[in-house]
């Protein structure tokens, strides 16, 4: 078969080419071919970054009644689609990518990316951007073949870098090459550390790790940065750089995705390395490359600025004083060959497809393109026999390219990309997929869960489920399908934003950075419900009377967060203050006491110290208390004191013993002994009490006084309720005195495990403790049972003391401490029968109790055998 030419074209829109972003599908007006006529303008618009190229582009778009713009990026197509719908109105104009297609009935104007590019239609305009991409070793060969047959009917234009310039000379030699001039000067303004970097900069990094590594250091230095990576899918990426052209972060770190055609407002461009992979090795930037991000700078009539990012730790990240002159001058080496491949292959076999797709070209400007990630899946594939065999005819084999040019956006590598191939082909070969097949696969993605690596796979997992569900002949339901996998990515990409930001911005110090001035106490500051914000963005609390800076603030924020807010503290306390006046007046103050310190909102506010008497301490403001003027602190201390006041009512008994100690009508004996329960909490043991010294009148007037006298104890009953002992604990406090927690509900006995300390207002029995009004009461019980026997030896039931919970073992101890003495009879006789008697009862009257001393003769099984245990 003879040989086509190098740049012959076929004549309807073709199947398999090897792109990124799939091919045209478009209306009936435009589907059908026309010829080209001869007198078919094209126009060459050539220049540097920020010429207006993509902007004319865009205005002679509108000005043919048709026309079509094939872009490098869907983010591109997607920007000026945008705009074109504003213009024109979204009925009228179409975006077209292997992803995503918007395709009304009547559209006239096309945004596509530049493998989705309707080659074939009869349209007034066509124009490609960044033609110069035909250079690039994968996707060079389909900006060549645009470059070379890509036609308007009316006109034609070819917008790329200086570089293109002969090789558009000699392959299109009718065209029009127009020069434009850059706007504004980029400049190289030398290497500076990350810390120095101005803002509204952007730092270009060659990996993902120096990309997070990068914004982490912003986030720490500056507030943090928005990241975009050819690895985030075009909808976090936009969000990314609204996050950053918004302006609520000031830096942007990419990799040298953002070269390409991303209009921004920088004003500096950083590099942290010169050097990239390729895909095939690692190697120095060209200078031509170095000039396409550098000219991200200065857009417009701005100008920009351009160098390295000092400590980067990269070797190579210095330019050479050629490379800076060749950057601002914009003169580069100009291109000598674009890559190109067969684009009209035949399908006659599966040898004869991978011929055509590797033969050379017969022109010296182009030169074979490097083997994409479609050609080598076609031929790993090819070579195994299970799958070549089902490959048979011009349509099956046509089909099979069609699958192996699906885009790798997973860049999982050949093996595995191929492995996703061969199942996508099981099930195409015969058909096309099943909606529920295709909607189970796309709902297994839809997770937003888990880091920025795990959402970035499922996003490029489900592009490509959206390139597979826009094709009509592979899927059912193509329509359904391809919704439901955009709002996937939708949802995936929200929640990949959402995680950048949360990871590299700090919008705090982001705000404090971008309006921070000379003075810090102009920043703008407002309080909602005690939050201080600037600006919108947390920044501290006010608890108490103390503003907080928030505890995830950098050690060197926190002077600037201070001096922001001090300027609106004393307006804020003086509020505060009169709330906590108008709350203890009400009565429903959130004032709170641990141990002797004051608190409201959890902050302390004032102290307790001694008092001129135990019952009244005295209340000392904390040093937050400064901020407030004289006047209203001492009338906060005097509510402070008013509020202490009623938490200590329940100690109204100890008030009036006090009293009474103080009445020379008393007598020096109650009066030291009223001293001293007062000083006791109102429990004062009764044998060091000095109670026997009290003639018959002291100890009415005592009774009268609500003090019970009992076997053990002198006691005031309310004082052996939960409020009164907290009372007394605060009092204790005041004085440096640990005591108890009062017991809940303070029950009739509670268990002492170990060397638990004994609850206030109980006395220790052994392992337990019961509470001193109830052991009065059973001593009370056994002297009466010790008064009706009239002096002979009696027993006790020691039913009541079992119903309360104590032990026989600890009766028997609190018996032995109130002066009783017990004998057990003697066991049953051999061979006798019967119930064993209870041990008899004795009062021996001592002046201090003692250890009980030990039983003998323990009858065993009897209510008191434990009393045999007591002393053993």
């Amino acid at each position: 078969m003879a040989k086509r030419p190098a740049i012959a074209r076929g004549t309807i829109i073709r199947a398999g080419l090897a792109g990124r972003h799939g091919r045209c599908q478009i209306g009936p007006v435009m589907a059908q071919r026309s010829a080209r006529p001869s007198d078919s303008r094209i126009k060459a618009v050539l220049g540097p970054t920020n010429t207006g190229k993509t902007h004319l582009a865009i205005e002679r778009l509108c000005a043919h009644s048709s026309g079509a713009i094939g872009f490098p990026l869907r983010l591109l197509a997607r920007e000026v689609y945008d705009r074109v719908c504003a213009l024109k109105g979204a009925d009228r104009v179409a975006l077209i990518t292997g992803e995503e297609r918007i395709e009304p009935r009547d559209a006239r104007w096309l945004l596509c990316t530049a493998e989705a590019m309707p080659v074939d239609a009869d349209l007034a305009f066509v124009a490609l951007d960044e033609a110069q991409l035909g250079a690039d070793r994968e996707r060079g060969h389909i900006f060549t073949d645009r470059l070379l047959h890509a036609r308007g009917r009316e006109e034609t234009m070819i917008l790329g870098s200086a570089t293109m310039e002969p090789l558009v000379r000699a392959l299109l030699p009718e065209a029009e090459i127009v020069s434009r001039p850059r706007f504004s000067t980029l400049r190289h303004s030398g290497a500076r550390k990350l810390s120095r970097i101005p803002p509204r900069s952007a730092i270009v990094a060659f990996s993902a790790e120096q990309v997070y590594a990068v914004a982490e250091m912003l986030r720490r230095f500056r507030g943090g940065a928005a990241v975009v990576m050819g690895a985030l899918s075009p909808e976090t990426r936009n969000k990314q750089v609204a996050l950053y052209q918004s302006g609520e972060v000031d830096y942007l770190v990419a990799t040298d995705a953002i070269g390409m055609g991303l209009n921004l407002d920088i004003d500096h461009v950083a590099f942290a390395g010169l050097s990239k992979f390729d895909g095939v090795r690692q190697r120095r930037l060209t200078t031509a490359e170095m000039a396409q991000i550098a000219g991200r700078a200065g857009r417009h009539q701005r100008d920009g600025t351009f160098g390295p990012l000092a400590g980067s730790g990269s070797h190579d990240a210095e330019f050479t004083a050629d490379e800076v002159y060749a950057i601002e001058e914009h003169r580069f080496a100009p291109l000598t060959r674009l890559h190109w491949r067969e684009a009209e292959p035949r399908f006659e076999s599966l040898a004869a497809l991978i011929a055509d797709l590797e033969r050379k070209p017969e022109r010296p400007e182009l030169a074979p393109a490097p083997e994409a990630i479609d050609l080598a899946v076609l031929k790993h594939l090819s070579t195994d026999a299970a799958i070549a065999d089902t490959v048979r005819g011009p349509a099956r084999v046509r089909r099979f390219w069609e699958v192996c040019s699906l885009p790798d956006f997973r860049a999982a590598g050949v093996d595995t990309h191929a492995r996703f191939v061969t199942r996508l082909w099981q099930d195409l070969r015969e058909g096309q997929l099943g909606g529920d097949y295709v909607a189970h696969a796309i709902a297994e993605l839809d997770k937003p869960g888990g880091d920025i690596d795990t959402l970035q796979m499922r996003i490029a997992a489900i592009r490509s489920w959206a390139y597979i569900a826009q094709r009509p002949d592979w899927v059912l339901a193509r329509e359904e399908m391809a919704a439901r996998a955009r709002a996937v990515e939708a949802r995936l990409s929200d929640a990949l934003h959402a995680r950048l930001t949360e990871r590299f911005v700090n919008r705090r110090t982001a705000v404090l950075m971008k309006k921070l001035g000379p003075d810090a106490a102009l920043l703008p500051v407002r309080i909602e419900d005690d939050e201080v914000l600037v600006d919108g963005e947390h920044i501290g609390h006010i608890a108490g009377f103390r503003f907080r800076v928030d505890p995830q603030a950098r050690l060197a924020d926190r002077k600037l967060l201070l001096a922001a807010a001090e300027r609106h503290l004393p307006a804020l306390l003086a509020e505060r203050a009169r709330l906590l006046l108008a709350q203890v007046a009400a009565g429903d103050s959130a004032l709170t006491i641990d141990g002797a310190v004051l608190r409201w909102d959890d902050e302390p506010i004032a102290r307790l110290t001694p008092g001129r008497s135990v019952l009244t301490p005295a209340v000392a403001g904390e040093s937050a208390l400064d901020a407030l003027g004289r006047a209203q602190r001492e009338a906060v201390e005097a509510a402070l004191s008013d509020w202490l006041d009623r938490e200590l009512a329940p100690l109204a008994a100890l008030h009036k013993l006090e009293a009474a100690s103080r009445d020379a009508a008393s007598g020096p004996e109650l009066r030291a002994l009223l001293i001293r329960l007062v000083e006791a909490g109102g429990v004062l043991e009764r044998a060091e009490s000095g109670i026997d010294r009290l003639h018959k009148e002291q100890r009415d007037r005592l009774r009268r006084l609500g003090v019970q006298v009992g076997a053990l104890d002198l006691f005031v009953p309310s004082m052996l309720k939960p409020a009164a002992l907290t009372a007394w604990r605060i009092l204790l406090a005041a004085r440096g005195i640990a005591m108890p927690a009062p017991v809940p509900g303070m029950p009739a006995v509670v268990a002492l495990p170990g060397k638990a300390p004994v609850p206030p207002g109980y006395r220790r029995l052994g392992k337990q403790a019961m509470r001193i009004d109830l052991c009065e009461k059973l001593l009370r019980d056994a002297h009466g049972a010790r008064v009706a026997a009239q002096g002979k030896p009696f027993a006790l039931d020691p039913a009541l003391a079992v119903s309360t919970g104590l032990s026989t073992l600890s009766y028997a101890f609190l018996l032995r401490l109130g002066g009783f003495t017990a004998s057990v009879p003697r066991p049953l006789a051999a061979g006798a029968f019967g119930p064993p008697r209870p041990p008899l009862w004795r009062w021996r009257p001592r002046r201090r109790a003692v250890e009980a001393e030990p039983v003998q003769n323990a009858q065993p099984g009897g209510a008191f055998a434990a009393l045999a245990e007591l002393v053993r």
